[in-house]
């Protein structure tokens, strides 16, 4: 039931400044063994023997917040063993105000093929509430030193539902968004996460958000105008030119065993889903001399296998393939969740199409709601 894995994710906890949304796991760089941290990461990655990947990610915090020498032993390192030729997508995030041509230099003559940016918004006074370090001026600068290095596979971010963001604002960045004439764009509601600084606020009524009515008018106004514009909705948060889709990112909605590698990373290898210590001392201490740094190991039932089939694949335009759940798991789709598909159709929740449940429009706002019908006693 368990391929090799054929992508791996590695996180770099770095950042620059620290986001009042932010609860991924990350710290300050200043005063950080931030070339330790690397030897252990890449110790870790090699642990693993990795010979061919699909795709490979480098997330954060901030990889392009270590210096442009830090990031060529990275990037020279996780490439060392690799089959080149089966590396289809080697995407690396990066941060508008941390991008300088020496760092994309180091990207040029690596094996990254693609770059995700951290805008958030273009709102200059936004960005500043949000506490991005960047700004308007250094999005355009740094997308076109990126396509002037040759990379055309360029994704970007964008937060909607921000404190007293309005309609006009939303209707502003995605107009700014599509003048960049890139193939990826994420579009994420603001969420508000424990042990940030906007929780706080928000706890201290200090926190001015839209109303859900209107966090629903933007979603709805964001979808329209991208598909109008030629971008297809491949997944809840995710909209792409034809076959530039996050092929990584597909990888997790497909529900496929992946290597999760650095402080705070989850992986997913033999039906077993674990997750990394995450205060870096403690990462490396796990790494150097346990030779291991899990935090914990989730063992996954069959049952829980399943239900996740549905939470993730659902997330997906093409949705949930009956035949390939069959396959995957020895049973009968319609057996076993017959009812519960009908009475989602019935209520417009989900679609059937090619022997593939998906969600409709209006199953989208409700995502997780619909997929919960999945879990079964």
């Amino acid at each position: 039931m368990f391929n090799q894995p054929r992508s791996a994710y590695v996180h770099i906890p770095f950042c620059t400044q620290i986001c009042y949304y932010c609860d991924f796991s990350k710290v300050f760089i200043k005063n950080q063994p931030v070339d330790a941290y690397l030897e252990a990461l890449i110790k870790e990655f090699d642990s693993y023997q990795i010979k061919s990947l699909n795709t490979l990610y480098i997330g954060g915090g901030t990889p392009t917040a270590i210096t442009a020498p830090q990031l060529d032993y990275l990037l020279r390192n996780l490439q060392k063993n690799l089959d080149l030729s089966q590396l289809k997508e080697f995407t690396i995030e990066a941060n508008p105000g941390d991008l300088s041509p020496e760092k994309i230099e180091v990207l040029k003559n690596s094996a990254v093929n693609r770059v995700s940016l951290g805008v958030q918004t273009f709102n200059d006074k936004h960005l500043r509430q949000i506490g991005r370090s960047h700004n308007e001026a250094q999005i355009y600068e740094s997308i076109s030193q990126l396509k002037e290095a040759g990379f055309e596979n360029i994704s970007i971010d964008l937060i909607y539902a921000l404190p007293g963001q309005t309609m006009k604002d939303v209707e502003e960045n995605v107009a700014k968004a599509l003048s960049l004439d890139i193939p990826h764009l994420s579009l994420y509601s603001l969420i508000l996460e424990h042990h940030t600084v906007f929780m706080n606020k928000m706890r201290r009524g200090k926190l001015n958000l839209p109303t859900e009515d209107l966090e629903t008018e933007m979603f709805e106004y964001i979808i329209n105008e991208l598909e109008k514009n030629g971008f297809e909705h491949y997944e809840i948060s995710n909209f792409s030119k034809p076959g530039k889709e996050s092929q990584h990112n597909l990888m997790y909605w497909d529900n496929v065993p992946y290597y999760g590698c650095g402080a705070g990373a989850s992986g997913y290898l033999d039906g077993v889903r674990y997750r990394n210590r995450g205060p870096i001392q403690h990462y490396l201490k796990g790494i150097n001399e346990d030779h291991n740094a899990r935090l914990q190991e989730e063992f996954l039932t069959e049952k829980e296998m399943m239900e996740e089939e549905f939470f993730l694949g659902l997330r997906k335009k093409s949705g949930v393939s009956i035949l390939g759940f069959e396959e995957k798991f020895g049973i009968s789709f319609q057996e076993r969740y017959g009812k519960i598909v009908d009475a989602l159709i019935k209520d417009n929740m989900l679609q059937m199409t090619n022997q593939h449940i998906r969600m409709t429009k209006k199953g989208l706002f409700l995502g997780d709601t619909v997929a919960e019908k999945f879990i079964l006693d």
